[in-house]
């Protein structure tokens, strides 16, 4: 994971939205930071996309309204590709569907365009780290759209997880920190740190936001469960 190594350099940023005054905006707040360059803008999906594939930055902040590709479509065509940047998905809406839309398209953030600055830069960094941001009070509100309809057959690749991981898969999946579940599982930090690692590995999942996903969509959990 490409953003995940980004000490040492500066995080380089691709900003992708349809207004020329918002990337400008954007630009200014990101290059105030001395461990942060903006490579390239863009005003559409599809340019996104050809930018991204271009300059390999370590993260691409994507609009989702824009003109010829919209910024999910531009978010699935990126992460099909080898060693993809981190995309932090930003919108004007805080709505339940497009929250469920970013991370279905494997958004690894989520962030309103009224987002404070430091919001902002701490999203970066977080994303870039190779971690996900995603507010768990957002999690919880918004898991009955993953839940909905009929309950799905678990998918095998389940069954290759321990009894152990899979009740920190379970909280996880409730937005819980490593110190929440560490807490909750009566172990140390750094062993729930290794069972998160195992549980994306086995799962093949890049960060906790496709475990969120993964396991309402899987049936493992349900919205409304304890």
């Amino acid at each position: 994971m490409r953003g995940g190594d980004a000490g040492g350099r500066a995080i380089k940023v691709v900003v992708a939205d349809d207004q020329k005054m918002v990337r400008a905006g954007l630009r200014m707040v990101i290059e105030t930071e001395p461990d942060m360059a903006v490579v390239g803008e863009a005003g559409d999906g599809a340019e996104a996309v050809s930018l991204a594939r271009r300059l390999r930055p370590d993260v691409v902040l994507m609009d989702i309204a824009m003109p010829r590709q919209d910024g999910l479509a531009a978010t699935r065509a990126l992460l099909k590709q080898p060693e993809p940047p981190r995309i932090v998905v930003l919108t004007t809406f805080d709505t339940d569907e497009n929250l469920y839309n970013a991370l279905r398209a494997g958004a690894s953030g989520f962030l309103l365009k009224v987002s404070s600055p430091e919001h902002l830069i701490t999203a970066i960094r977080v994303v870039a780290s190779g971690e996900a941001l995603l507010d768990p009070a957002v999690t919880t509100r918004v898991i009955a759209a993953f839940a909905g309809g009929p309950g799905p057959q678990p998918p095998p690749e389940l069954g290759e997880l321990t009894a152990r991981e899979t009740d920190v898969l379970r909280l996880m999946a409730r937005g819980r920190s490593n110190a929440e579940i560490a807490a909750a599982l009566v172990l140390g930090e750094a062993t729930v740190k290794t069972h998160v690692a195992r549980v994306l590995q086995k799962l093949n999942l890049r960060d906790r936001v496709q475990a969120v996903v993964y396991a309402y969509e899987s049936g493992l959990i349900r919205a409304g469960s304890s």
